[in-house]
């Protein structure tokens, strides 16, 4: 595979290069992330449990790209338990 400028691989490739890496790397095991390659860098979407795992998957990209600019419109969804019992008719 060739690289494009920054070390990153051409466009065609960079999504599933990502998931890949956020699927198989157990600290992460994340499937729920994209990434699309911009003009001005990497920008990577979706959503997570905790502001950790976002860190974590930020920090993990960067590793695999150094050079590369990463912008994060990764959410966090906030998972508790109910805090009433719902009632079905």
């Amino acid at each position: 595979m060739t690289e494009q400028q920054g070390g990153a691989p051409p466009d065609a490739y960079l999504e599933a290069e990502i998931h890949r890496l956020l699927a198989e790397d157990p600290s992460v095991a994340e499937q729920g992330i994209t990434a699309v390659h911009r003009e001005r860098g990497l920008v990577l979407s979706g959503e997570v449990e905790s502001p950790h795992r976002r860190e974590e998957i930020l920090r993990r990209v960067a590793e695999r790209f150094p050079g590369v600019p990463i912008t994060s419109d990764i959410g966090v969804i906030r998972t508790q338990a109910p805090s009433q019992v719902e009632e079905l008719p």
